[in-house]
């Protein structure tokens, strides 16, 4: 919708918003609804299938957030592995908005309720809008078919409402060229905000290499009680050692066995795993992957070494050899 009310018309050569390629786009378009929505969604599939080029899979009727997330997570997928024909999304229900909302909660998923065909040129040229939703109680039939056609022939970055129907100046423009990239990290679920307090204490520490211990660094998070987190490189070996000290260990992530050599035992720790080690227990430790692990102790830091480097490596690889604990 214009700023002064009027809703424009789908993009054309001759309204001097964005020109649409000779033909409609190849696409495979994602439909689905609630049953408020699926009226609306039926016809717009039914336009959909008449126009040459679009490929549209009809998911049916759901739950409103159940059909928005068979969609989203349909779009994210595609547009992760860049398939081709482009992948997009339609999602009606109600009001438009609650499908928006859910289908917004995959990565690459850039869903936009429109309830004017300004709307949708303002949502493809800003946000590269890749899943539309309708409302399918407030929208007619034939006002939806310029919706969808405003949205199949806005390429990103058009002229459109917002930006006067003129083109946007080259501050926007590189803008928006950044914000691509950017908006397809949020939100990245390898990285996603963890509310572990280890893992936020993690964050942003600069480790210090622990010179008795090749491969080791260390950072001190916390004093009296005493706490640390450690990593260890893959292959890594701590020798027979012992502190004045009890300690409590719980990995965050890697793979590492403890020879406790006082009581005879040996401990397979990983992901998650705890370890408590009394004051005085002579221990060695064989690191398998990349590791790291939060430790808590009282008082101060220190270590005693029982063995030399090699004595421990060969003493390791001979137990392992064997199969023995």
């Amino acid at each position: 919708m214009a700023s002064d009310g009027n809703v424009i018309a789908a993009p054309t050569e001759e309204n001097g918003t964005a020109a649409p390629p000779s033909g409609t786009p190849a696409l495979k378009i994602y439909a689905g609804a609630d049953f408020f929505g699926c009226n609306l969604k039926d016809a717009l599939v039914a336009y959909l299938r008449s126009l040459p080029g679009v490929e549209v899979v009809d998911l049916g009727t759901d739950k409103y957030y159940s059909i928005a997330e068979q969609v989203g997570r349909l779009v994210s997928s595609s547009a992760s592995g860049g398939s081709s024909p482009e992948t997009r999304g339609l999602l009606s229900c109600g009001t438009g908005v609650g499908v928006s909302m859910f289908a917004n909660k995959f990565p690459r998923v850039y869903a936009a309720t429109c309830s004017s065909a300004g709307d949708a040129v303002n949502a493809r040229s800003i946000s590269s809008c890749n899943v539309l939703a309708v409302s399918g109680m407030n929208t007619a039939p034939d006002d939806a078919v310029k919706i969808v056609d405003a949205w199949l022939h806005t390429p990103f970055k058009a002229p459109c409402p917002a930006s006067g129907g003129v083109d946007w100046p080259d501050d926007i423009h590189a803008f928006l060229d950044n914000a691509t990239a950017e908006m397809a990290a949020i939100p990245n679920p390898s990285s996603a905000a963890s509310t572990c307090a280890i893992c936020c204490l993690r964050k942003g520490i600069k480790f210090e290499p622990v010179g008795i211990m090749p491969g080791g660094e260390m950072k001190i998070v916390r004093e009296s009680p005493t706490s640390a987190i450690v990593k260890f490189k893959a292959g890594s070996v701590e020798p027979a050692h012992h502190h004045t000290f009890g300690h409590d260990l719980v990995v965050m992530k890697g793979k590492k066995k403890v020879w406790n050599l006082t009581k005879k035992e040996s401990y397979d720790l990983e992901d998650g795993d705890f370890l408590f080690t009394p004051a005085w227990d002579v221990h060695r430790v064989k690191y398998f992957t990349d590791t790291e692990f939060f430790i808590r102790w009282d008082g101060d830091w220190d270590i005693f070494l029982d063995e030399d480097l090699e004595a421990a490596k060969e003493a390791i690889d001979k137990e392992l050899a064997s199969g023995k604990n």
